[in-house]
């Protein structure tokens, strides 16, 4: 093969070997620092189920590969080829099992005028060739590779001896045992003292663990990236469903309205109710309330919540809340449409445990009915002081097929303050210590003008609070106080 001139590319000079120590050093540090991280993050306490753990974990072994790469590329650098006979430092399992990339390098040049070949011993054990057999010409080079990939090798050797281009692609070999490598080939061709082409060069590294990290880091975030968005999807599903069936007034509601028939309505109630969201980033849950005056000026008042999150669980809940409605107009009293929500929603496949209350106001004799499925109690807020109403008899919604349930009633005062709530508004103090926060309130509940302002009061005390998940609190004061 004819050497060919370039009069326009000078020798390089290598570089200067305390520089080259320094890189190494600071490589080596940087190694230790990500290595010492990787290990705390994906140690064995990690959850491998996750998607996102799976993607931290992808880019720690990318980047300890990177960085085992470069240490040795460097250190080749600074001893030059005559150390590749020394053997390499062993491995240990770790390494190993990581597919480090140390001792993946080799070397090769190819002499244009004799047309020999010179083979470091790494790239034997690249190519997976016997060390003893000759290493091949250029021309015997493609015999190699993946004949998907031959033409592509035979362009860059091209480049390299006819127009003096640089050396730099990967291709995939195949080895004797049919095993399939990828490496990565860099080189250029080496001039004489007149500019012709004496030989061709080049640094071969295996990167098959190098892309497998790669792919892995890839496939994780994909995941991950469609884990999420389906997330923020059924987020904003659930969202929009429970702002659909929840009551769409805002502010304080005066019931029973006033009628030409009736138009007094100071023995009635002022209401005014609030839905609290899940800290953000968190799945909507199920909790809800309502509030529904019936055809004979009654008022009922009714607040729940469903275990878990998402779309499948504000369905449930527009299912319930349906019924409750259905059953009020029906005139059915609160123990009775108790028993019948928990039968509706134990024979719904997949239901998962729920809690409710519900209270029918009689705003002519002042009187509330009222019955609870594993619901905490209304509380009662009179004369500067609260209570919490003594709950009857009544299991958590689909705990048990054809449960009963009890009732109880209570005889209200003009400015009397009920509030419904649900679990989640005092989650994070618990149910007891939470009810006594709750009943502190008491001085400013009792002063406070309106129904709005009690609702104000409470949410200054609670809103702020992170939850998991999302809360109701519905707050009646009777008029005529």
């Amino acid at each position: 093969m004819s050497p060919h001139v370039f009069a326009d590319r000078p020798p390089g000079q290598p570089p200067e070997r305390g520089t080259v120590d320094a890189l190494i050093s600071q490589t080596r540090r940087l190694l230790g620092d990500v290595d010492a991280v990787r290990r705390e993050a994906t140690g064995p306490t990690a959850d491998g189920t996750d998607p996102e753990a799976r993607w931290q974990r992808a880019l720690y072994e990318l980047a300890v590969h990177q960085l085992n790469d470069l240490d040795r590329h460097l250190a080749q650098l600074r001893d030059g080829p005559a150390t590749r006979a020394t053997p390499p430092p062993p491995r240990s399992a770790a390494q190993r099992q990581r597919g480090s990339l140390l001792s993946r390098v080799g070397s090769a040049e190819w002499n244009l005028l004799t047309d020999e070949a010179t083979w470091s011993e790494e790239l034997y054990r690249i190519l997976g060739r016997d060390p003893d057999a000759p290493a091949l010409t250029l021309d015997e080079l493609p015999a190699l590779v993946h004949r998907e990939d031959q033409p592509m090798l035979t362009a860059m050797v091209t480049d390299c001896l006819i127009d003096g281009k640089p050396i730099d692609g990967e291709f995939r070999v195949v080895r004797p045992d049919e095993s399939l490598r990828t490496v990565h080939m860099m080189g250029e061709p080496v001039l004489d003292a007149d500019g012709s082409t004496a030989s061709m060069w080049a640094v071969v590294r295996d990167v098959s663990e190098l892309r497998r990290s790669q792919r892995a880091v890839s496939e994780t975030r994909d995941s991950l990236q469609r884990q999420r968005h389906i997330a923020q999807t059924e987020h904003r599903l659930a969202v929009e469903l429970q702002e659909a069936v929840l009551p769409p007034w805002r502010g304080s509601l005066r019931l029973p309205r006033s009628t030409p028939d009736a138009p007094d309505t100071t023995d009635g109630l002022d209401v005014a109710a609030r839905h609290l969201p899940s800290f953000a980033g968190a799945p909507s849950g199920g909790d809800w309330y309502d509030v529904a005056e019936l055809p004979d000026g009654r008022v009922q008042l009714t607040a729940g919540t469903l275990t878990g999150h998402g779309v499948a669980v504000a369905s449930a809940m527009a299912m319930l809340l349906g019924a409750v409605r259905a059953m009020a107009l029906c005139d059915t009293a609160p123990d009775d449409l108790l028993s019948r929500l928990n039968d509706l929603h134990s024979g719904s496949p997949a239901s998962s445990p729920a809690a409710a209350v519900c209270c029918r106001y009689d705003p002519a004799a002042r009187t509330l009915a009222w019955a609870q499925a594993g619901h905490p109690p209304p509380l009662l807020f009179r004369d500067g002081a609260g209570r919490a109403l003594t709950s009857p008899e009544g299991a958590a919604l689909g705990a048990a097929s054809r449960a009963g349930y009890g009732q109880a009633e209570e005889t209200l005062r003009p400015g009397d303050v009920l509030v419904l709530h649900t679990d989640d508004l005092t989650a994070r103090l618990g149910r007891n210590l939470g009810r006594d926060r709750l009943l502190a309130l008491a001085p400013a509940l009792t002063t406070a003008r309106g129904a709005q302002e009690c609702l104000r009061v409470i949410v200054d005390a609670f809103g702020a609070q992170e939850r998991e998940d999302d809360a109701c609190v519905l707050v009646a004061q009777v008029a005529g106080g």
